[in-house]
Formats: structure tokens, C-alpha cells, sequence
């Protein structure tokens, strides 16, 4: 327990200090985040991280998640374009390696490289737009507030559980809790700017980000559970590997802009 919060505390720190600046820095920090989160998850479905079709998908995660026009000015082509020749490209792999690259381990990863490109493409999408860093820290104090919620709540008043075959010590109440730390973080965002965050929109954002932010953990949970670890990697001492620690806002960022709860 000891490990885990000074490890917590210290990437908190680091971690809220590049948020706070932003620009390339913080972008830096989550493209680093989503090449580790890549590899890890390659590492779960039996790849190396040097077959060619893991090299396609990284080359893909680097494609979805760099910001290429705001920091090098360099128009890429369209999302259409480059998805069906990832797709292309994986399906050639398998016929090139005579079947030892299945058609199996292809899908996986093509669609690793969508869940983990799009997600942590969105986290660095927000920090760039309009008061980036309100809406950014917003999302993720949601997100943050709402495992404290869970977990504290869950582990002093849990008693239904809330899908024992995916994550067996989940709890409804601790759900619920998580939900209620959540708008409670999203009104104090609504009260410090309510020029940008009315009451209504807040109480919606604080209650999506929870619900979704649960969400992304139990498939995080239940992809483990297929593959029989309990941890996506072990970099981080006593936290698990990075997909472990961003299970949550890989679904929440994009699906807030998808539903239109954040602005562009």
C-alpha cells in the first residue's frame, strides 16, 4: 500500500504539472502513454513487439494520436484513408506470412490500435481546443473522483454486486458512489466558471463520466479476465501497467465529444 501511494502521488504530480502546461509537453506525455498502452496490450495478445503487424498498428496509434497539423503543420491524410490501408496492410501480412500471422491476431490488433489511437487521441484533442485545460482537468477530475467515490463507498457499504463474472469485487453501491463523487467534482467546475459550465450541463457531464468511466474499466477488467492476467503490465509499482491506469479515459474523452458534452 505504501508503494502504491508514493508511485500515485509522484505520477499524479508529474502528471498534473504537464496537463497544467500543455502544448507539447503534455502531448509528449500521452503519446508516450498511448505507445506504452499499445505495446502492452500487444503483449497480452501474444505479439511481439517486433512482427510487422504490431510495427502496422504502432504506426497506426502514431497516426490517430499525434497532432500532426498543430505541431508540425503537416496535413496527413483522411481517417477513411488511412483505416482501410491499416486494414489492408494487416490482411496482406497474413497472406504474406503464409497464415502464421492469423487472421485473428490481425483483428485484435487492428482493433487495439482504434481503442487506444482514438482514445488517447481525444485526450490530447481537448488540452489543444478552447479553454482546453478547464474542459481536460474537468473530465478528469470526473473521472478520478469517481474511483475514489467507488472505491471508498464500495468497500464501506458494498454489498450487491454489481457484475461478479468481469470484476468480482465491484460493487452497486460503490457505483453509485461513483457517480455521486462524480457530478459532485463536476459542479465545483460549473461554480468556478459558470460562463462556460452551466449547472444543468455539469450534473450531466459529472453523471456520463462516471457511467462510461465504470464502463471502460469492466472491459478492461473482463479483456484481462480472457486473457488471464491481472494486470495489463507492471510498470508503474503497485498500479499495474498504463491500459490498467487509462482504462477509463480511453472511453470517457471520446465519447464526451461524440455525444457533444464537450466543446470542439
Amino acid at each position: 500500500m505504501k508503494q502504491r501511494m508514493i508511485t500515485g502521488i509522484l505520477g499524479a504530480a508529474v502528471f498534473l504539472s504537464l496537463l497544467y502546461v500543455g502544448d507539447v509537453l503534455y502531448t509528449a506525455l500521452i503519446v508516450l502513454l498511448a505507445i506504452m498502452g499499445y505495446f502492452e496490450f500487444v503483449r497480452m495478445n501474444h505479439s511481439r513487439p517486433t512482427d510487422a503487424a504490431a510495427i502496422v498498428g504502432l504506426l497506426g496509434v502514431l497516426y490517430f494520436v499525434v497532432p500532426w497539423k498543430n505541431l508540425f503543420g503537416i496535413t496527413v491524410p483522411p481517417y477513411p484513408t488511412v483505416v482501410w490501408l491499416m486494414m489492408f496492410l494487416f490482411f496482406a501480412i497474413t497472406v504474406l506470412s503464409k497464415n502464421k500471422t492469423s487472421i485473428d491476431k490481425i483483428a485484435l490488433l487492428f482493433i487495439g490500435t482504434i481503442y487506444i489511437g482514438f482514445g488517447f487521441y481525444y485526450m490530447i484533442y481537448t488540452r489543444l481546443g478552447d479553454n482546453g485545460l478547464f474542459w481536460t482537468a474537468l473530465l478528469f477530475a470526473c473521472i478520478w473522483l469517481s474511483d475514489t467515490g467507488a472505491y471508498f463507498l464500495g468497500r464501506t457499504l458494498g454489498k450487491t454486486l454489481l457484475w461478479p463474472s468481469i470484476s468480482p469485487k465491484k460493487t452497486v453501491e460503490g457505483a453509485l458512489g461513483g457517480v455521486v463523487f462524480s457530478v459532485l467534482s463536476a459542479v465545483v467546475f460549473s461554480l468556478l466558471r459558470p460562463d462556460l459550465l452551466t449547472m444543468g450541463h455539469a450534473l450531466t457531464i459529472g453523471i456520463a463520466a462516471a457511467v462510461l468511466g465504470q464502463m471502460g474499466d469492466l472491459i478492461q477488467s473482463a479483456y484481462k479476465r480472457v486473457r488471464d492476467v491481472k494486470d495489463s503490465g507492471n510498470l508503474l509499482p503497485g498500479h499495474g501497467g498504463v491500459l490498467d491506469r487509462t482504462d477509463s479515459w480511453i472511453i470517457v474523452f471520446p465519447i464526451m465529444h461524440l455525444l457533444s458534452l464537450i466543446p470542439y
